[in-house]
């Protein structure tokens, strides 16, 4: 028999719920308490009424002094903490006043003292309860509130990486999709439409399997090595046997994770800088490697020129920089791609990963990326953590909502229905 897994809510998730739950437990534990007293010193039951009524009017009166706080905790400092120190005044000459006229009741002639009497020695416990349940729901709801604020900064946060994420994903498309549009056109004005079709099929292919991917996803090396194939198929159409691959993959890394279309930059780099501007092609290089059992290095390597002279920045620095190298009718590195690459994996493993760009001066370019090494599995098997659940989402559920925009609910002080 298999037990469905049990995860706690919050104890603060239904925060109506939460007041209930911590008045009923506060002014319940105070009557214990003074109940318990009350028998230790050998009181008689009767006092017990006392109590009873003692704990009702507390109870009470916190609840009206929680109606009035939500009303000033929203508001400037100066009116919040005035407000709150003159309703608590008044809650503690009610609270002592009702107490001594109820003493007053129960002992009547017994004790000669007067009802003034009662009220200034009883007003130090109402004053105490009462000031601590202030301070107490105070502190509560401001806590909820730097909690909700750090939640939806870190939603709001999220929501930029995901657009950071899209825009240097779909920034990296157009100038494939143009080059290859360009070819079809080509071979449509030459007449040659049995290869125009095979190209159209295959970019559309390609694009099929690109456009269903999340942006910030990750996907298997396998996979991304799929969607690779793809695309060179695309491009051994326009540059044929100029066009030269090899892969070098272990078997284990093919089950790593990695960021979704995060190589096909790089040999769309190796083909536009190494096989395009040479007459007899070049060979691109994939090789993956799992190091440790901890790091996934990747490496892409081209037989192209590379930079002129020994490199003393990596091209990414000289992009950044401005730098290009001499050559006339040679093509000019801006850096966009290999900028982009780096950017998603900052976003995507923050200071934790190794990106490097190595050119010798007898030619050829390397890149090589190194990154935690994730398998499919245990991606898949790691249990999210439990989002902290609100009053209001079930209604959200309901509305349809953008699935780039991340809900942000509502403040409400606790207690608050």
């Amino acid at each position: 028999m298999s037990l469905m897994p049990f995860q706690p809510a919050p104890f603060f998730a239904n925060k109506n719920r939460a007041f209930w739950n911590l008045q009923l437990a506060g002014w319940g534990g105070y009557l214990l308490l003074r109940v318990m007293v009350s028998l230790a010193n050998g009181q008689p039951l009767d006092l017990l009424t006392i109590l009873l009524v003692t704990a009702i009017t507390g109870f009470s009166i916190s609840l009206i002094l929680s109606v009035v706080y939500r009303q000033l905790i929203d508001r400037a400092p100066v009116v919040t903490w005035g407000g709150t120190a003159v309703v608590l005044l008044i809650a503690v000459f009610v609270f002592a006043g009702i107490e001594a006229w109820v003493q007053g009741l129960y002992y009547g002639a017994a004790r000669e003292t007067s009802f003034t009497q009662r009220f200034i020695a009883l007003t130090f416990i109402p004053l105490a309860l009462l000031g601590g349940w202030s301070a107490l729901y105070y502190a509560i709801n401001f806590f909820l509130t730097v909690e909700r604020q750090a939640d939806r900064l870190e939603r709001l946060e999220a929501q930029a990486t995901a657009a950071q994420l899209a825009m240097l994903r779909y920034q990296l498309n157009p100038h494939f999709l143009f080059n290859t549009l360009n070819s079809i056109s080509t071979l449509v004005l030459l007449k040659q439409t049995e290869p125009a079709n095979a190209m159209l099929t295959r970019l559309s292919g390609f694009l099929r399997h690109t456009l269903i991917t999340q942006p910030g996803s990750k996907v298997t090396l396998a996979q991304e090595i799929e969607t690779l194939q793809l695309y060179l198929d695309i491009e051994r159409m326009r540059f044929e046997e100029r066009l030269r691959t090899r892969f070098d993959i272990d078997a284990d890394a093919r089950e790593a994770m990695l960021p979704a279309m995060l190589l096909q930059p790089l040999v769309e780099n190796a083909i536009k800088y190494a096989v395009s501007p040479q007459e007899e092609g070049a060979c691109i290089t994939l090789s993956a490697r799992v190091i440790g059992d901890t790091r996934l290095r990747i490496a892409v390597e081209d037989t192209g020129p590379g930079a002129e002279g020994p490199v003393q920045l990596s091209m990414l620095e000289a992009g950044a920089h401005g730098l290009r190298p001499e050559g006339a009718g040679k093509p000019v590195s801006t850096g966009v791609g290999l900028a982009n690459i780096r950017n998603r994996l900052m976003q995507s493993y923050d200071a934790d990963h190794l990106f490097e760009t190595t050119s010798q001066a007898g030619g050829g370019f390397r890149v090589l990326i190194e990154i935690p090494f994730e398998r499919a599995e245990d991606t898949a098997t790691t249990p999210k953590p439990a989002r902290r659940r609100s009053d209001n989402d079930a209604a959200s559920q309901q509305r349809p909502r953008d699935d780039n925009v991340i809900p942000l609910p509502p403040q409400r002080a606790i207690g608050k229905t």
